[in-house]
């Protein structure tokens, strides 16, 4: 993926935020704060408007980059969160004009680590990890196994989905949801669904 693509991936992710916002605050607004949607796309908006001068940046400088323009414009736990996945992963790209699969693969990695470690969350709490770690396995296993990148990110994203629908079935243990207790079960966790339509922005460009 050149810069160039990176780029088509940032417009995708700033549409679809934009475009599913309403729909990410519906499930937030039962077991969050009700913002996350629209933390989302003004967030997205905000990159958006810096595009010009990413697309000037090697890959990683523009990832990392766009990581920095969320934290300081998305709010609650989500602008910390993504923002440092962006900048994890952007750091890892570092000086990289074009990023291979297995680069992807690597840097997706650096981002679920950051995103652990900034929110001290592990899989089975019902966060955007429930979605994120099932799809980097099945990413990791599907390249191992066909080394095709498009079969990969489709693995990732039928995983990703799954975790979605996983997020329904337990109790929230991390950020505002947890007050709910088991009132959080049946319902799916925000960050997890956003993290599947930033996941179909990267799909859509492989």
């Amino acid at each position: 993926m050149n810069k160039e693509k990176i780029i088509l991936v940032i417009d995708q992710m700033a549409v679809a935020m934009e475009k599913q916002k309403e729909f990410l605050t519906e499930f937030d607004n039962v077991i969050g704060d009700g913002d996350h949607g629209i933390n989302m796309a003004r967030g997205f908006s905000e990159v958006i408007k810096k595009r010009d001068s990413l697309a000037k940046m090697d890959a990683g400088d523009m990832i990392k980059n766009l990581g920095m323009i969320l934290v300081s414009t998305v709010g609650g736990a989500s602008g910390p969160l993504y923002g440092t996945a962006f900048m994890k992963a952007g750091m890892f790209l570092r000086g990289k004009e074009e990023v291979t699969y297995p680069d992807f693969l690597q840097a997706f990695a650096c981002a679920i680590e950051g995103v652990m470690a900034r929110g001290k969350a592990a899989e089975g709490e019902k966060t955007m990890l429930d979605a994120m770690l099932p799809a980097k396995r099945a990413m990791e296993q599907e390249w191992t196994l066909s080394g095709d990148g498009k079969k990969s990110m489709e693995a990732g994203l039928t995983a990703a989905r799954e975790g979605i629908e996983y997020t329904k079935t337990i109790i929230a243990t991390k950020g505002r949801a947890s007050y709910l207790g088991e009132r959080s079960i049946g319902h799916q966790d925000p960050g997890a669904t956003s993290f599947v339509f930033l996941l179909e922005a990267i799909a859509s460009q492989m």
